[in-house]
C-alpha cells in the first residue's frame, strides 16, 4: 500500500521554478532517500510533503486521501517533520522539548500520562539523549541538538517521518546510530523520507533513492539503478568507481570533473 503519493508536483518561489513535475511515492515500511546537489529542490520537496507549502500544480495524497481533505490534527499524528535547522524558541530543557512531540496525542491542557512517559524514556535512550534531559536546549552542541530534535520527532510515533539531513551535524558513530534508528522505524511498520548528502549512507540504509537536479527527477530506484556513472556525472559533476559489497553499491574514489 502506498502511504504517500505525489503526482506532477510543481512549485515556484519568487517567480523561480523550484520543483518541476515531480512524482513521488512511499510505501509502508520503506525508507526513501532524496539525494542531489545543493539547490536541487530536496528540502522544498520535503516541506511540501509536510504540508508546510502547497504545490502550484499537482496533487498530494496521504493514504489515498487528498491532503486538503485531512485536518491538521490528524495529519500531525501521521507525519512528523524534522527540519534541517530546527531550533527551540524558548530556553526549554531537553526533556520538556522532547515531551512536546506527544502533543498531537494529548487533549487540550492534558499532561503526558504514564504511557507517554514510557515512550519518551525509551526514545531518549535510543537517541542517546537521556543524560541531557536537565540541560537547556540552547546550551547544546550542534550534534546534541540534532539528536534531541530527532527524539522529539520520534516520540510522536508517526506513520511517516520526514527528515532533512538528520546526520549532517553528527560524528560518524552517531550518524550510524541515527540511520539505524530510522531503519528501525521502518522495520516497525513506519516509513521515512530522508534527505542525505552522504551517498554511502543513502546506499546502505535506503530501500530506494530519488535523485533530483534543478527541481526535476533524474532517476528513481535502487542504488544500483540510480547511482550510475552517467547520473553521477550529470548531477554532481563527478566521476566515480563503484564497488559492489554485500549486494549494495558503495561509491568510492570520488573525483571532481575539471572544466
Amino acid at each position: 500500500m502506498r502511504l504517500l503519493e505525489g503526482h506532477n508536483l510543481s512549485l515556484s518561489l519568487g517567480g523561480r521554478p523550484i520543483l518541476k513535475q515531480v512524482d513521488l511515492s512511499l510505501a509502508k515500511g520503506e525508507m526513501l532517500g532524496l539525494i542531489g546537489p545543493n539547490g536541487a529542490g530536496k528540502t522544498t520537496l520535503l516541506r511540501l510533503l509536510a504540508g508546510l507549502v502547497m504545490p502550484d500544480e499537482g496533487r498530494l495524497q496521504l493514504e489515498q486521501q487528498p491532503y486538503h481533505a485531512i485536518d491538521v490534527e490528524s495529519r500531525a499524528k501521521k507525519i512528523a517533520y524534522l527540519s534541517q535547522s530546527g531550533t527551540a524558541h524558548w530556553p526549554l530543557t531537553v526533556e520538556r522539548l522532547i515531551e512536546l512531540g506527544r502533543i498531537p496525542h494529548l487533549g487540550s491542557w492534558q499532561k503526558p500520562n504514564q504511557q507517554d512517559e514510557v515512550i519518551i524514556r525509551d526514545i531518549m535512550l535510543q537517541t542517546d539523549t537521556q543524560h541531557l534531559k536537565e540541560r537547556s536546549f540552547d546550551t547544546l552542541s550542534g550534534g546534541e541538538r540534532a539528536r534531541v530534535l530527532l527524539a522529539r520527532a520520534l516520540v510522536t510515533e508517526p506513520d511517516i517521518l520526514l527528515a532533512d539531513e538528520p546526520v549532517a551535524a553528527l560524528d560518524p558513530a552517531h550518524q550510524l546510530d541515527v540511520m539505524a534508528l530510522l531503519q528501525r522505524h521502518c522495520s516497525g511498520g513506519g516509513s521515512v523520507v530522508v534527505v542525505l548528502h552522504d551517498l554511502s549512507l543513502a546506499t546502505h540504509y535506503c530501500h530506494r533513492l530519488q535523485l533530483l537536479l534543478e527541481g526535476a527527477v533524474v532517476a528513481v530506484g535502487s542504488a544500483v539503478e540510480v547511482l550510475t556513472e552517467s547520473n553521477l556525472k550529470l548531477a554532481y559533476q563527478i566521476t566515480a568507481r563503484p564497488a559492489l559489497s554485500t549486494s549494495r553499491l558503495f561509491p568510492l574514489n570520488w573525483q571532481k570533473i575539471e572544466d
